[in-house]
C-alpha cells in the first residue's frame, strides 16, 4: 500500500491562510489551533527583501484521514488552497515532482 504525503511548493504560497481556515472548519478546531499553520519568513539579501510563506503541518494534522476514507480525494487544506501550491498523493510520486521544483517541502504523517 502506498504511503501518502503532502508536497508544498512555497515558491507560490501567498500566505492567504485558506488552508488553515479549511482545516479548522473540517475538524472543528478552536480558534488558534489548526492542523496546518502558515508562517511568513522575511529575509534580507543584497537584492532586497525576500518574503516566503510556508504552510507547515502541525501535530494536529492527520492528512484528513476521515475525509479520504469518505471518498474525498484531497485533504481540506489542499482542496481550498487558493494558490494551488499544495499536492497530496503517494510519497514516491511527490518526490519525483519535488525534484523538478526549487522551493518545495515534502511532509508525511507519522
Amino acid at each position: 500500500m502506498a504511503e501518502y504525503g503532502l508536497l508544498i511548493d512555497y515558491n507560490y504560497c501567498t500566505g492567504c491562510q485558506s488552508c488553515e481556515v479549511a482545516c479548522q472548519q473540517e475538524h472543528g478546531h478552536p480558534v488558534g489551533q489548526s492542523g496546518i499553520r502558515v508562517t511568513e519568513y522575511v529575509m534580507e539579501s543584497p537584492k532586497g527583501l525576500a518574503i516566503d510563506n510556508l504552510p507547515f503541518p502541525t501535530a494536529l494534522c492527520d492528512m484528513c484521514t476521515a475525509r479520504t476514507v469518505r471518498g474525498e480525494p484531497l485533504p481540506a487544506c489542499v482542496k481550498h488552497c487558493q494558490s494551488n501550491c499544495m499536492s497530496f498523493g503517494p510519497i514516491d510520486e511527490l518526490a519525483k515532482e519535488m525534484a523538478r521544483k526549487p522551493k518545495t517541502v515534502l511532509f508525511r504523517p507519522r
